[in-house]
């Protein structure tokens, strides 16, 4: 027999409930450590059987029924307060998924600026796609010079101060 087999069977053998066997008194006789722990586990169930519960207060049960008619006379919400709760959780639901909807339908944030009109008018490689794309070129090359004019002229006053 080995440790692990009379661990097993020490809280019944520590309790009374069965007898220790030949070769469980042999091991136990044998093994220091088994025979400490089934002597700690005898007093703490000594201990166990000595423990007395407390009385509860002979007014407990009066207390108690005095304090349920309490919570009984409160008055009660209606049915309402039981379905706002579901309701809301419900329209939140509802607008989040919208809200997800139109995000992925317009493209999200990476949605390219172009009109979609001006897409699906022109074919790519026609000559109105490319006079279009010239135009926005323009557009912003136009821009860019109206950035390089006002650098030019904040250096300049920069100099003469």
């Amino acid at each position: 027999m080995n440790c692990n087999e009379i661990r097993e069977r020490m809280p019944d053998v520590a309790a009374g409930l069965n007898a220790a066997t030949a070769d469980e008194n042999k091991h136990l006789a044998s093994c220091a450590a088994c025979a400490e722990a089934l002597k700690s586990m005898r007093a703490t169930m000594a201990l166990l059987d000595e423990w007395q519960a407390p009385e509860p207060s002979p007014y407990f049960d009066v207390r108690l029924q005095a304090r349920l008619r309490e919570e009984m006379a409160k008055p009660q919400a209606g049915w309402l307060s039981w379905l706002r709760r579901p309701v809301l959780a419900a329209a939140l639901t509802v607008l989040m998924g919208v809200g997800i909807g139109l995000f992925l339908h317009d493209g999200g944030p990476n949605r390219p600026v172009e009109d979609a009109a001006v897409i699906e008018a022109s074919e790519p490689g026609t000559a109105v796609s490319d006079l279009q794309a010239l135009e926005k070129n323009h557009d912003l090359y136009s821009d860019f010079e109206l950035l390089d004019d006002l650098d030019v002229q904040q250096n300049v006053g920069a100099n003469s101060e």
